[in-house]
């Protein structure tokens, strides 16, 4: 393995050590986003995706992140998947303000892996469907049951706070639409006349 090879792994790297340096220096409720503090501290809509209820949130996160990285992480290039984190920030943010005003804070980044997950599986429909199909056919159905209610308990227990639901529903749907804009962008950047 040389450098180069290394190279991709990079801000994820960087995004743990940030998000453990967090979980340290002032916890949670320092970094995490808050309906109260927004305009007041807006790094928190950032910060919010990096910190966690916890070191076993933070642990199964970045358990997921990796899963999500083995599924989908060929996907796009590094500078690709930074848009898409981009984007399913802005989305979780902007769906958590709005539409669900019972949620006074969030912390984790869940939403997000949700969002690559549906942004990698939408952008490999057309080299491997079954695989994609698969991908999403489960992202959906999990997003169904957890906005029923019916998600798995034993994670809010573990984590010593809710799930937030609406975060990972948000995600999905923000990642899907990050796929398909950078999809258009492909589209449009490889059809321009040179």
């Amino acid at each position: 393995m040389t450098v180069h090879d290394l190279r991709p792994l990079t801000w994820p790297a960087l995004l743990t050590l940030l998000a453990c340096a967090l979980q340290v220096f002032g916890g949670p409720e320092a970094w995490r986003l808050e309906r109260g503090f927004v305009l007041a501290e807006p790094w928190r809509l950032l910060t919010g995706h990096l910190v966690h209820v916890g070191w076993v949130h933070l642990l199964m996160n970045l358990v997921g992140a990796a899963l999500a990285w083995l599924l989908v992480g060929h996907v796009f290039a590094a500078r690709q998947w930074a848009w898409v984190t981009l984007i399913c920030i802005v989305g979780i943010d902007g769906g958590l303000l709005a539409f669900s005003p019972a949620v006074h804070w969030y912390a984790g980044f869940s939403g997000v892996l949700h969002g690559m997950l549906a942004a990698g599986a939408i952008a490999s429909v057309a080299r491997a469907p079954a695989t994609a199909g698969l991908l999403l056919g489960g992202l959906v159905l999990k997003l169904a049951l957890e906005q029923l209610g019916l998600g798995p308990m034993g994670t809010a227990q573990l984590i010593g706070a809710p799930v937030m639901v609406d975060a990972h529903l948000y995600g999905a749907v923000a990642g899907g639409a990050g796929a398909l804009v950078l999809r258009t962008w492909r589209i449009r950047s490889t059809s321009m006349p040179r």
